[in-house]
């Protein structure tokens, strides 16, 4: 037996054996346990981040074999997304080709680690027959009207001509050209994931003990279901309709806040003739992402000039717009009570606007310098005085109800799901515009619809539309000449149901066999890092009811166990700290520094 362990030569025989004959195959005997990681984007390398997760659910996988079970461990790529253009611009290669060899390189390394997975079930996202699926979902969605079109205010590069996110705008400039980016209404496909909206708040009662309790926490908060009331404040026979959570404050309303975005904001201007100054304020906001709008510390505000009669005492207050009130949120208006609502407060305080208390604390006095915004009972309000605030809520606007000035409203913080992006590398929409016969989705014997390989990414305007022969095509139903959808989906649409296609990976009939699908599924653990609390995981949990409603799988929740294994930090660690870790001082020799070395790695 040799006495030295040489890795090259030994694991990679031994690996390319086991590669051979299964050993890691999800078949055989035994109760089944799906064991899953996040699976990477082909950036190029495998990072320590990377090793850690891995290296948890494959700890998992072979202790779970070890106790007989038939377990199924995955791994493939969530191949698709802006990256790979990056690539294309800047070293000049095509995207599909660097993707490619990133993922072989990847695959080499996760291989020369040992990890134990079955890669007869390699998936990637960006291969045809995957993304084939990608349209059929979007399709079924679509039949059951849960996909629309609308013109959507995003973040837009006049430059590069593309739609930037949030996090691509650094200082109201492009990312990549820093060019100052503007708010643009643009053409825009969305999901319905609002009508799950109470099915995904109501399921995470089914993982509490489960999931990470702060996971749980931030799906919910990111929910954010609020049950309250809309009032309606007119500005002559012209409605504005407020949602608040606190109708027992109504009486100390004493302005009304509109978002800049708001429908109303300039009309309202123009009738007050504070239009200059309103349209110089919504310029300044539309140039700001909601992200850095709702980092602001600072209050900004115009008055529209214009007054709104309360609803409750018919009392005229005044109507302004301002950086706090976000028009995605709510109804885009508010009703302001700066004596209990300390935002409402801050921005009473800078402009001198009336502060007017409806609530008195169940004991002791309220604060002097700040808004009270607890529960107590009622006072200036009319006929609701000593009433408590909590029966107040409903009594009011029950109230304003019968006067056709109000109503029961709840409402959620989740928005629907935006998924067009004007890129290249991502899976084509399957819509077809017909000017005889509108708007279509592409025939499923039709599908995939293939990203054409002759494309220019010069970083500048949307790929795809470039193509004139891949946008030009034929209408389904009438024959006549007709365009494709330029747009592709957002990447997270590839990775909320990957999970799924790991259970039937080669099937070429069907998004997957349900009977396979509920041999394994759920997956009963998933291993990944939290900041996938939202995004990812709701849109997976939301991917695994719609197919559930569709009779495709068993189960309403994807993911039984959730492991969230924390971040790689890089940090140095100073030579008297390493030595106190392996239990040496700087005064012990060489040799013990050897020794210790050569003991922990035995």
């Amino acid at each position: 037996m040799e006495r030295s362990y040489r890795p090259m030569d030994i694991e990679k025989k031994w690996q390319e054996i086991w590669e051979r004959e299964g050993v890691y195959s999800a078949e055989g005997s035994g109760d089944k346990c799906y064991v899953l990681e996040m699976f990477p984007y082909p950036s190029g390398r495998i990072h320590m981040g990377h090793v850690r997760n891995y290296t948890i659910g494959d700890a998992l996988a072979r202790f779970l074999r070890m106790k007989g079970k038939k377990v199924l461990h995955p791994m493939g790529w969530d191949a698709f997304g802006l990256p790979a253009e990056n690539a294309a611009i800047k070293h000049g290669v095509h995207p599909a080709k660097w993707t490619k060899e990133n993922i072989s390189y990847m695959k080499k390394q996760l291989q020369s680690l040992g990890f134990s997975y079955d890669w007869s079930r390699e998936i990637a996202t960006c291969d045809p027959e995957y993304y084939r699926w990608n349209q059929w979902i979007f399709i079924k969605l679509y039949e059951r009207g849960l996909v629309y079109r609308k013109e959507a205010e995003v973040n837009w590069c006049p430059n590069d001509e593309t739609v930037l996110a949030n996090e691509q705008v650094i200082d109201g400039r492009c990312w990549r050209c820093s060019t100052p980016v503007v708010r643009k209404e643009v053409p825009s496909w969305y999901i319905k994931i609002t009508d799950y909206a109470e099915r995904l708040l109501e399921d995470l009662k089914l993982l509490e003990g489960k999931w990470p309790e702060r996971v749980i926490v931030q799906q919910r908060n990111w929910i954010g279901k609020s049950e309250g009331a809309v009032l309606k404040f007119f500005v002559g026979d012209i409605p504005i309709e407020v949602f608040t959570t606190r109708p027992d404050t109504v009486f100390g309303a004493t302005f009304v806040v509109l978002a800049p975005e708001h429908p109303l904001t300039l009309s309202l201007a123009k009738k007050g003739g504070k239009i200059e100054e309103v349209e110089t304020f919504v310029k300044k906001m539309k140039s700001m992402s909601s992200r850095e709008r709702g980092i602001q510390e600072e209050k900004e505000g115009v008055f529209l000039g214009v007054y709104a009669v309360n609803p409750a005492n018919g009392e005229k207050i005044p109507v302004w717009t301002a950086n706090y009130v976000l028009y995605e949120y709510g109804t885009g208006a508010i009703m302001c009570v700066p004596a209990h609502d300390q935002r409402d407060y801050e921005f009473a305080i800078k402009y001198g606007l009336p502060i007017k208390p409806v609530i008195k604390p169940l004991e002791g006095e309220p604060p002097k310098d700040k808004a009270y915004e607890g529960p107590g009972v009622l006072i200036n309000s009319a006929h609701f005085d000593g009433m408590d605030s909590q029966s107040a809520k409903k009594a009011i606007t029950q109230w304003l109800k019968d006067k056709g000035l109000g109503d029961f409203k709840t409402t959620y913080r989740l928005r629907d799901w935006n998924i067009s992006r004007q890129r290249y590398w991502g899976t084509p929409i399957p819509i077809i515009y017909c000017e005889r016969c509108g708007i279509l989705t592409v025939p499923e014997d039709q599908l995939p619809v293939l990203l054409p390989e002759n494309v220019s990414i010069s970083g500048h305007g949307n790929p795809l539309a470039q193509v004139e022969e891949w946008v030009n095509t034929t209408c389904p139903k009438c024959g006549g000449p007709a365009k494709r959808e330029t747009d592709t989906m957002d990447t997270f649409f590839d990775s909320s149901w990957y999970f799924l296609r790991f259970c039937d990976p080669k099937n070429e009939k069907e998004i997957f066999d349900k009977n396979k699908v509920n041999k394994w599924m759920p997956v009963d653990y998933y291993i990944g890092g939290i900041e996938h609390a939202v995004l990812h995981l709701l849109y997976a949990r939301f991917f695994q009811k719609f197919l559930y409603d569709l009779g495709l799988v068993k189960d309403v929740e994807p993911f039984q166990r959730l492991i969230t294994q924390g971040m790689v930090l890089k940090r140095w660690v100073s030579v008297e700290k390493f030595l106190e870790f392996l239990g040496l001082s700087p005064e012990d020799s060489i040799e013990s520094l050897k020794a210790k070395i050569s003991e922990l790695t035995l």
